[in-house]
């Protein structure tokens, strides 16, 4: 709102869109006339619950344009439509200082967290269905094959690279020192006074680590 070009990018969930502070977020946006990009992943199911037990109109999309909001509804499976969709939401947000919606269609696979299991509430060949038709990165990999621009031995190597890299990446970080219990409560209030509750806590924390300092090392 500063007027210097910058944007702000929000991204959630078709549940999400349930939720008070969607819907006031978004007048706020619109009446306030803030650049704001609002990215709404439709995957069909929020946490367990389907979209038609989520809502009878069509889709998160409309909410937009009822809010007076510039929206697009994308294949949120096609790599090219997303970065597009987004590309073109970010120039004129950032023109006309107003926000702008996109509903990306898109579907999840996996289990919403380690704690659902998702069988629960769909078949298992339809998560078979969507992997095999519909996954973002075979669709891509299929596209640049038709093309001649990818093929097994790439992808075997892209693979070996990148395990390298994670491998690598994890080693350092497992070789770094753990931090202090102090960022427990500075990490949000850094430079900043402690509310009474946190410095309570910290204080109890304290003492209890004083008590029994063979189970402690290093204050971590």
């Amino acid at each position: 709102m500063e007027g210097k070009g910058r944007v702000s990018v929000v991204y959630f969930g078709e549940g999400a869109a349930s939720e008070g502070d969607f819907h006031a977020g978004m007048n706020m946006a619109c009446t306030l006339e803030c650049p704001v990009v609002f990215v709404c992943r439709n995957n069909g199911y929020a946490i367990s619950t389907p979209t038609e037990d989520q809502y009878r109109g069509d889709g998160i999309a409309p909410r937009g344009v009822a809010y007076g909001m510039r929206t697009i509804r994308v294949d949120g499976n096609d790599t090219f439509a997303v970065l597009h969709a987004t590309k073109e939401a970010r120039a004129y947000a950032s023109e006309h200082s107003k926000p702008v919606l996109i509903e990306t269609m898109a579907y999840r696979e996996g289990h919403h967290s380690t704690s659902d299991d998702s069988t629960a509430y769909r078949e298992p060949e339809e998560i078979a269905h969507f992997r095999a038709k519909m996954n973002p990165v075979v669709r891509l990999r299929n596209f640049l094959e038709r093309r001649g621009w990818w093929d097994e031995d790439k992808e075997q190597a892209a693979a070996k690279l990148e395990r390298r890299g994670v491998l690598k990446a994890l080693t350092s970080a497992e070789n770094k020192p753990k931090p202090g219990v102090e960022h427990l409560f500075t990490d949000v209030y850094a430079g900043e006074e402690l509310p009474w509750h946190l410095k309570e806590q910290k204080e109890e924390l304290e003492k209890h680590m004083a008590k029994y300092p063979e189970h402690y090392s290093g204050g971590h």
